[in-house]
């Protein structure tokens, strides 16, 4: 259950890093809102998650899940380069979560 609630947290902070972009310096209210409520929880999830997980699994899980995440969303939706070098990254990325997961 824990691994499912850091999932959750992850993709939580994908939202909030998603949202950053639209408070456009925190000057616009709504999107303000829901930027802080969407961290607010995510860490509340990484905190529950972090009883059972090693800290450092847990944290850097995480934080894999939120880099990874927010790049794919930067391609698909802002346009930002696909290159072979930002793939290989997320892939690096991506097996060092599996690799700490794994031990």
């Amino acid at each position: 259950m824990a691994w499912i609630i850091l999932l959750i947290a992850g993709l939580l902070e994908v939202g909030w890093a998603l949202g950053l972009k639209y408070t456009q310096g925190f000057t616009r209210l709504g999107p303000s809102v829901v930027t802080v409520f969407l961290m607010g929880l995510s860490f509340l999830l990484l905190s529950w998650a972090m009883r059972s997980l090693p800290l450092g699994t847990a944290y850097a899980v995480w934080t894999g899940i939120g880099t990874i995440g927010t790049v794919v969303v930067g391609i698909l939706i802002f346009g930002e380069p696909a290159t072979l070098w930002r793939l290989g990254c997320i892939a690096l990325i991506l097996t060092g979560i599996i690799g700490l997961k794994a031990a």
